[in-house]
This record gives C-alpha cells, sequence and structure tokens, in this order.
C-alpha cells in the first residue's frame, strides 16, 4: 500500500462545496486584497484564540518577522530560540539584524526551562517559544523566568494551532502569537498565509501598519513597513477551514491515540506528552537510533516519512558566520539524527493507520558490529 505524508486534497473534497462558494464569493466581489474577507477571518480567528486582535500577513515568517520588529528588536539586540526549530523561527531574528541565541530542547521537544536563565544576558530583548509538533512547550516555567527578567514572549505556533496548555491556548501567553497557515498546517490555505495575534491594541496597529507599507491611510507612509497582506481568497479559504478545526484536531488525536496504543516496537520511542499540555500533532515524531534504515525500510513500503528538521539552525550553512559547531547543542543535534514524522493527517482511513502500524511493529533494523 502507497501512504503519503499529508494527502492534502481529502481535506477539500470533504468540504468542496464549502472552499467553491468560498472562493466563488470571492472572485465575484471583485475585492481580492484586504478586504471583507480578511477583516472577518481577523475577527474569527481572534475569538477562537481568545485573543482581542487578529492580524492577517503574507506568512508563518512574515508573522515572526514583524513581530519581532514590533518589539522594536534590532542590531546589538539578542533573542533565545530553540535550538531544535525550524529556520523561520531563526530568519526571523536575523532579518531584523538580531542575533539569535540558541537554547536546547527538552525531552518533549520544547525549548528547555532548564536552560533558559543562563541564557539570558542584557541583551535579549525577546525570547521565542517554539510549539513544536503541535504540544505546547513548557509555558508555565518559561513565563515564569520571562516575566521575572522582564523579557517579552513572542510564541511560534506554526504548528500548534488549536491546542492549550493548561486550558488557555497557544499564542496567548506571550506579547504576540505568530502562526503559519501554510497548507500542511492543521489550518491550511492554499498557499501561504499567516496571522499575528496579541491583547495589545499599540502592537496590533503597528503590525497592521507594518504589513502594508507602513501606512494607515493609503499613500501616507508614517513607518517603514513591508508588503505582507493575506489576500481576500485565503482568508475566505480559510474561513472556511476555521469552521472544521475542532473536528479536525479531534480525527487527529484519534489516529494518534492508535499510534500509541498499538505501536509497541522497542526500537522506535513515541513522542512524549507534557503535562498540562494538549497535543494537535501536527506531526507525529517518532526517534529511532537507527532512523535512516528506519526510513528506507517505510519507502520501501510504500509508505512516505519526513525529517522535521534533519539540520539544526544553528548548524546550517546560512548561520555559519554564528560560529557554532558540532557538539554545540548536543540535545538539539541528537534529535535531529533521530526523529521521524509518520504519515497523519484528516482523512486517513483506517487501512492506512493499520498498515503504519503494522509496518512500525515489524521493523527490525539491520545490526552489524558491537550492536548485535
Amino acid at each position: 500500500m502507497k501512504i503519503d505524508l499529508a494527502v492534502l486534497g481529502r481535506r477539500f473534497e470533504r468540504h468542496q462545496t464549502e472552499y467553491e462558494n468560498a472562493a466563488l464569493r470571492v472572485l465575484r466581489s471583485g475585492y481580492y486584497v484586504l478586504g471583507p474577507e480578511v477583516e472577518a477571518f481577523e475577527q474569527d480567528f481572534a475569538a477562537y484564540t481568545g485573543a482581542k486582535y487578529a492580524v492577517g500577513v503574507n506568512s508563518g515568517l512574515d508573522a515572526l518577522r514583524l513581530s519581532v520588529r514590533a518589539l522594536d528588536i534590532g542590531a546589538g539586540d539578542e533573542v533565545i530560540v530553540p535550538a531544535n526549530t525550524y529556520i523561520a523561527t531563526v530568519l526571523a531574528v536575523t532579518e531584523n539584524g538580531a542575533c539569535p541565541v540558541f537554547i536546547e530542547p527538552d525531552a518533549c521537544f520544547g525549548l528547555s526551562a532548564e536552560y533558559l536563565a543562563a541564557a539570558i544576558s542584557p541583551r535579549t530583548k525577546a525570547i521565542i517559544v517554539v510549539h513544536l509538533y503541535g504540544q505546547g512547550a513548557d509555558l508555565a516555567s518559561i513565563m515564569e523566568i520571562a516575566k521575572a527578567h522582564g523579557i517579552p514572549v513572542i510564541e511560534d505556533c506554526a504548528q500548534s494551532h488549536g491546542a492549550h496548555f493548561a486550558r488557555r491556548m497557544t499564542g496567548r501567553f506571550g506579547a504576540l502569537g505568530c502562526f503559519s497557515f501554510y497548507p500542511t498546517k492543521n489550518l491550511g490555505a492554499f498557499g501561504d498565509a499567516g496571522a499575528v495575534v496579541t491583547d495589545s491594541a499599540e502592537l496590533a496597529e503597528k503590525i497592521r501598519m507594518m504589513r502594508n507599507y507602513g501606512s494607515k491611510v493609503k499613500y501616507q507612509n508614517e513607518i517603514a513597513g513591508v508588503n505582507s497582506r493575506l489576500d481576500e481568497m485565503q482568508a475566505a479559504l480559510l474561513r472556511v477551514g476555521l469552521r472544521h478545526l475542532p473536528e479536525e484536531i479531534e480525527e487527529r488525536q484519534r489516529i494518534a491515540a492508535e499510534y500509541r496504543e498499538h505501536i509497541s516496537n522497542p526500537w522506535l520511542a513515541l513522542p512524549k506528552k507534557r503535562e498540562a499540555a494538549e497535543h494537535t500533532y501536527h506531526q507525529f515524531v517518532v526517534r529511532s537510533k537507527h532512523r535512516d534504515d528506519f526510513q528506507r525500510y517505510l519507502k520501501e513500503h510504500g509508505v512516505t516519512t519526513l525529517i522535521h528538521y534533519p539540520v539544526p539552525p544553528h548548524l546550517a550553512q546560512c548561520y555559519r558566520d554564528l560560529g557554532h559547531q558540532a557538539g554545540d547543542f548536543p540535545l538539539a543535534e541528537e534529535m535531529a539524527q533521530e526523529v521521524l514524522s509518520l504519515p497523519l493527517f484528516n482523512g486517513m482511513t483506517q487501512e492506512e493507520v493499520q498498515c503504519v502500524i503494522d509496518l512500525c511493529n515489524d521493523y527490525r533494523p539491520i545490526l552489524g558490529g558491537d550492536e548485535g
């Protein structure tokens, strides 16, 4: 059986009429950028997250980049980031001229509060917390440390749509919560899209201006901004997806529960669950000391997987100038060598789920030397 990591078309097919009606509504309106659909989606998404304000932007990266900029962070400043995140988290810092300070992850893939306080310096102007794979980071500990030092927190919620920590939704703990609506996300657009949520009227207004060339009124540019506008088509389609997001999160959690209950191979480590954190399973990530062999085995049996992520940002070629070397962040580097995302998507059939379970349980690594 051939099983892809994700089959996005099944989500569309489920709600095809709603999506098509939304698209036609936009096409017939003659209004395509920053119009009533964007305004309506911003209201809907703010209500969904519990935030006072939501601002639609072009992408998750722009959500992060503009949030860093909205806090007046720039050259000479430091921003603490996880060492095991996607490159976008770090790009948001460096594109504003600031310096990323990497922190090791904890066992649940989140930024480790254990290392946080020691990384804070007089130059630290923000902490970016990433809720990786759909599970909230250790927000209780992280927010306590941040508040004690008076440092604002930006939440990277690109993978945690709808996830809660202690009954509060991720994105609602820090000064700003940043979301990506890339098509593979739990709430996915049909192209690039993103949003920032906040309770600060000042920050919301600042990001609204920055996304639109720095202006409130057309051709009156109060600050130096960018073009990062959420378009009407994506906003209309996201409104459809948002209506169905709770049921689709429940579906992902049911599939994950089956994986957890039935995958019982000692060569594979299932993802750890954090106390007080809800997991919405943007990805179901296992670990194996024989990851590459395991991935080849699944591919030979028709199952597509992906490594999220094979190269930690501090070792990325684009950041060689930061001077980091292999071994600087051993926990993050170990994860990069061991993690593998199994297929999990909305519309996945029971037959597909069972096939993945059976293949995982049947796997045995090819051992050599002293490993046997």
